[in-house]
């Protein structure tokens, strides 16, 4: 009998050739709370169902790693779009939409004869209990492109099948639990069972499918409604229906018909005009002196506070912008995290004593040098830049503590207008296969530090989970206390950004641990047609990425 060797832990043994990964990591302990549910065999990512017919060097992918729990996170997907067909009849729903998510959820809509009501939300919950009991397994084929077209528009999949006109690729994963078939971006469970955890709510006409997180796979977090964020997310939504345009699909079918102008100044007047309302509020709102922005990194902060700081000038103020990054403790101070690495994004990287001494300074009308820090050097600098504040002068402050009020806590409340802003991606792959706003932030920022700051895409990926931690523990947790929030991201925008991101990520080689990242990120940016960047003006939130601002950023 033919066998192949599979290292694992440089553990060498033989097995069979043609055995699956499934039976491979069965003869290890199982961690019930977080189940093996893919590979990586000789650095490519495997589902376990595929078959070892060579030698390799096997590490087992946990659903406590990220990669893991967003194959958890499809695979349950699947399993409730299936629990809905199932109890509903396929007769009774025109559609079902994932639309965003919601904390550690995700928010669908159901249209048709059938209505989301408490009632259905138990059965649909029963009917997933019962699939995931079963362990049915997930089926994966692989279809040419045409027949994966004719096949989504069988389905009434539209979506799909738009998405798929502008592949290049010439076969299709399809995936299927009984008779539901369905396409998924990215890797799946094997089979039901490894859904143990999940729950339903009823929320703002929609459904809530609620899924542990990363760090705690066996846990479903308690929802936490955001009403502030989601009305947010629901307005950019129904400006791309209105644009119709609401899929990667969708713009595409837009550029190439089309092409990017209309879509471009279309969204860029749509967000001047949002600024220009925030503007009026703040001068409205009475006497403010500090302007406090504050959002997840890459979400365009430094170039709204610029054209905030226009329209409140437009408005008859006077302001001042302020990054609070100048207020970076020198390098060598830099406090580290629990794995031992500089932790840019906690309150103590920043003096905070030193901001509120020259803010409180500035609010008495004193005239204060302005920090600059040198992010070459790692050191805070002095180069007699002074700013003193008159009757209409306003300070707009960014930095990704501006809401939490530990970093303004000699400044008085009634002075303060706080802003949340964030890159909320209000388009989708498909109906069921959502954009991470996450996905489009780290891409954003790839692009702009090897623009600014010669970092390669190997060292931005590498550090965005630390970038990450900080967010969930600085910025996400005061989102709904600003008095009004702002969505950065553009319709069009990764389009332009893949001409840019695509020569970065193809850097990263094969078996260095950032390559399954820029892989998949490299399959993600497969979806769209590119387009290049010469018609969007010098004062978009794009060019704070790309490059050409007018504000120097």
């Amino acid at each position: 009998m033919e066998t192949v060797k599979v290292t694992i832990n440089e553990t060498v043994k033989e097995y069979p050739k043609g055995i699956s990964y499934m039976d491979i990591v069965k003869e290890y302990p199982a961690d019930e709370k977080a189940p093996v549910i893919l590979v990586v065999s000789n650095g490519k990512l495997k589902e376990l169902h595929k078959k070892v017919n060579r030698d390799c060097t096997l590490r087992f992918v946990t659903t406590r790693e990220n990669i893991g729990n967003h194959a958890y996170r499809r695979s349950a997907c699947m399993i409730f779009l299936k629990a809905v067909y199932d109890v509903a009849g396929k007769e009774n729903i025109k559609k079902a939409v994932l639309h965003y998510s919601i904390g550690a959820g995700y928010y669908f809509t159901i249209s048709g004869k059938q209505q989301a009501d408490q009632q259905f939300l138990d059965q649909v919950k029963a009917r997933m209990h019962q699939l995931v009991d079963a362990k049915i397994p997930i089926m994966k084929r692989s279809v040419g492109t045409d027949e994966a077209i004719e096949l989504f528009h069988k389905h009434g999949m539209y979506d799909k099948e738009k998405l798929f006109r502008y592949r290049r690729v010439s076969k299709v994963n399809i995936y299927s639990i009984e008779n539901f078939e369905d396409y998924y971006y990215g890797f799946m469970a094997c089979n039901t069972g490894y859904i143990q955890y999940f729950d339903l709510v009823l929320y703002k006409d929609g459904i809530v499918l609620m899924l542990p997180e990363a760090q705690a796979p066996d846990q479903i977090p308690e929802f936490v409604p955001k009403d502030k964020l989601f009305q947010v997310q629901k307005i950019s939504e129904e400006w791309g229906d209105r644009l119709d345009i609401s899929t990667v699909g969708e713009l595409n079918d837009q550029i190439v018909v089309k092409g990017l102008r209309q879509i471009l100044l279309i969204q860029e007047a749509l967000q001047e005009s949002k600024i220009s309302e925030i503007a009026r509020q703040i001068v409205t709102a009475g006497d403010k002196k500090f302007v406090m922005i504050a959002g997840p990194s890459s979400s365009g902060k430094t170039t709204f506070s610029h054209r905030l700081s226009i329209q409140l000038s437009a408005h008859g103020l006077n302001p001042h912008p302020i990054a609070v990054d100048n207020y970076f403790v020198n390098r060598e101070d830099t406090p580290v995290d629990e794995y031992g690495e500089k932790n840019y994004e906690c309150l103590e990287a920043l003096d905070v004593e030193q901001f509120n001494k020259d803010m409180l300074a500035l609010l008495a009308g004193k005239r204060v040098e302005m920090p600059v820090f040198n992010f070459k050097t790692g050191q805070r600098e002095y180069k007699g830049d002074y700013l003193q504040l008159g009757k209409g002068d306003i300070l707009v402050i960014e930095g990704i503590h501006g809401l939490n009020d530990r970093l303004s806590y000699a400044l008085p409340s009634e002075s303060k207008f706080k802003i949340y802003i964030s890159a909320l991606t209000q388009l989708n792959v498909d109906e069921h296969n959502r954009i991470a706003t996450t996905d489009g932030r780290l891409i954003r920022r790839i692009v702009r530090d090897a623009r600014t700051r010669g970092t390669s895409a190997k060292e931005t990926i590498a550090r965005w989970p630390s970038v990450r931690r900080g967010e969930e523990q600085n910025i996400f947790p005061f989102q709904e206390g600003a008095d009004v929030m702002f969505n950065s991201a553009l319709i069009y925008e990764l389009a332009c950004l893949k001409v840019y991101a695509e020569p970065l990520l193809f850097g990263i080689k094969k078996g260095e641990p950032e390559y399954l990242e820029a892989n998949r990120l490299l399959k993600f940016l497969d979806y769209f047609v590119a387009v290049p960047s010469e018609e969007i003006p010098n004062n978009s939130i794009l060019r704070e990425f790309i490059g050409g601002s007018c504000f120097n950023v």
